[in-house]
């Protein structure tokens, strides 16, 4: 029988974005003339509890004790959190609801807040553990449960030995709280999560550094809302680049090196190039960019790289051609749309073609020389493998033929081997 797998999830920059008592703090102490250099103070706390600097009880109780909080002030905190849940966490709803029972959510935080905000993810409530608050008759927060265990320094150790689960348990967290439970022996692996934060005493310590849960549910072959964790796109740029467009792609996900020349050791595996004005692009290297997919130029890129080549290997180019600098963030704008959504509007190479986001769905891009009866051939293939076409889009130039094909979550793995076999296809990709 197949051993039972449980993913033990951290709550506080981790499921969300934010500390929430350090959110908490910022509504309760709105009005507070010291407010700053109490906001300062759980802040520290915080952080000295989540490097392993400081006993979390210890850290716990400080908290609490400046927080000044009430019910009325938890209700604008749950709202807010709601709006603060992990992008990747967010858009993987589907995977809570088909993992319901394996799912626990362990966190030093606090009831309260966390029930309302996991719980629209499928999440059981008997699932979720954490601490709780004390309140008087008038609901002012003065005290916590200093019976739960999670209010103690080791608190999820001691959780999880009562709890003694009976499976491989995984552990998602990005504070030492979370690599204790790796320490003890309990959990299988421990994976650092660093979408909202990175903490180095942290990130050494893992089995493994997922930048996103995307990239968690990947490399554990669960299912997903991307086929492709962004963190594993090679985005190099080159040259002289603003900050903000550098910024922008980062914290869209991709994995970004800058560079002043294109290096010859990322030519096998960039994904994405953003090329400053001025820079080129040797032919030779370009032919052997087998995973390049799209190219930002912020500038003009006629005679800085060979458009006729993208257009064989199926290389969407994006540049500036007036380089208006009135937005730095223009083209790492439609490079992203491209390798989020296959929206190719304003290239200069490819057809132009803009795509609503399809929920519930896969996006498969093939691109293909434009000559007769291709489309024929993509849907006799979907035809064949019983595919429920969800939508489909097609634009040609004179050279180039692009199909998007959105397609529903089911589908045999075969089907991507037959679209790629077609005669005449360039490239053929999975975009989520």
């Amino acid at each position: 029988m197949k051993q039972q797998n449980f993913y033990i999830i951290d709550f506080d920059s981790t499921f969300t974005q934010v500390e929430a008592l350090d959110e908490l703090a910022r509504i309760s102490l709105a009005k507070h003339p010291e407010r700053e250099a109490i906001y300062q103070k759980i802040e520290d706390y915080t952080n000295l509890a989540m490097e392993g600097k400081l006993s979390f009880s210890e850290s716990l109780a400080q908290r609490v004790k400046l927080l000044e909080a009430n019910e009325e002030h938890l209700q604008k905190l749950i709202k807010h959190l709601k709006k603060k849940v992990s992008k990747s966490f967010s858009r993987n709803a589907d995977f809570f609801k088909k993992h319901a029972d394996e799912v626990l959510i362990v966190s030093g935080g606090f009831k309260e807040f966390i029930t309302p905000v996991v719980s629209q993810y499928h999440i059981k409530k008997e699932n979720i553990y954490a601490n709780t608050f004390v309140t008087t008759g008038d609901g002012k927060i003065i005290d916590y449960d200093h019976a739960n265990p999670l209010s103690e320094e080791g608190g999820k150790v001691k959780l999880m030995q009562q709890l003694n689960l009976q499976g491989d348990l995984y552990g998602i967290g990005d504070g030492y709280s979370d690599f204790q439970l790796r320490e003890s022996g309990l959990i299988k692996k421990f994976y650092a999560f660093t979408e909202n934060i990175a903490r180095e005493s942290i990130v050494t310590k893992a089995d493994h550094v997922t930048p996103s849960f995307d990239e968690f549910l990947y490399v554990n072959n669960l299912p997903r809302a991307i086929s492709y964790p962004k963190n594993r796109i090679l985005c190099l740029v080159i040259g002289d680049v603003p900050a903000d467009t550098i910024n922008f792609l980062k914290k869209d996900g991709f994995s970004i090196r800058h560079k002043t020349e294109f290096e010859e050791k990322y030519v096998a595996d960039v994904g994405m190039l953003i090329l400053a004005n001025g820079e080129k692009i040797e032919e030779e290297k370009l032919k052997r960019a087998v995973k390049l997919k799209t190219i930002g130029y912020l500038g003009n890129a006629r005679n800085k790289l060979s458009l006729q080549i993208c257009n064989e290997m199926g290389i969407v180019v994006f540049d500036d051609a007036k380089a208006n600098p009135r937005n730095s963030l223009f083209i790492p704008k439609r490079v992203a749309d491209f390798m989020n959504k296959g929206t190719t509007y304003l290239s200069c190479n490819f057809p132009n073609l803009q795509l609503p986001a399809i929920d519930k769905s896969h996006r498969l891009i093939h691109i293909h020389k434009n000559v007769p009866g291709i489309m024929a051939k993509i849907n006799t293939i979907f035809a064949k493998h019983d595919i429920n076409i969800v939508g489909q889009f097609l634009m040609t130039n004179s050279t180039i033929g692009y199909a998007i094909t959105d397609i529903n979550a089911q589908y045999d793995k075969q089907l991507f081997k037959s679209l790629k076999k077609i005669e005449h296809t360039i490239k053929f990709r999975v975009l989520y």
